[in-house]
């Protein structure tokens, strides 16, 4: 039990669902790996993948990819949901259950980092880094699990 809740004060939450993807790409040095695009959020010093709020209308895929594009300069192509990382996170003072539903993508047009400059507020950096170094890079656990999923859906005997 927290020390400090109490039964007779109600508490604020609010639940948000958003989508990302996890951007792939045979490596061009060696075509047995894979590339996974990255960003660097704007003012910080960490390495995610592109994800971002599912608009009105949209299905959770088609904002993955919409933001993919937004926030990499990336076209892509769907291959499979991988799953859904669920935390949760204060702002505000109220607690957001927030649930993310990530997909893998296979590149297929575009220059990575070649943004809309209105995307510059979002985005400092788009880039490709090896695969299985990104399973360690990135900064968020979700999003190491997400990059795990993927190499093993490459990776996986056919």
């Amino acid at each position: 039990m927290r020390p400090n809740l109490r039964y007779d004060q109600p508490v604020a939450a609010t639940r948000e669902f958003s989508a990302g993807g996890v951007v792939v790409r045979p490596s061009a040095t060696d075509p047995l790996k894979w590339e996974l695009a990255v960003i660097r959020p704007r003012g910080k010093k960490v390495m995610a993948l592109p994800k971002g709020h599912i608009d009105q209308g949209e299905t959770a895929a088609v904002a993955a990819q919409r933001e993919v594009r937004e926030e990499t300069g990336l076209t892509t192509e769907l291959v499979e949901k991988l799953g859904d990382v669920k935390y949760a996170y204060k702002w505000e003072g109220n607690t957001i259950f927030k649930i993310v539903s990530f997909f893998l993508f296979r590149f297929q047009s575009g220059v990575i980092d070649a943004l809309d400059e209105k995307m510059r507020i979002e985005v400092d950096e788009a880039r490709w880094v090896p695969l299985e170094d990104a399973v360690k890079q990135l900064s968020y656990g979700g999003e190491r699990q997400m990059a795990k999923k993927a190499y093993t859906v490459l990776t996986a005997p056919k």
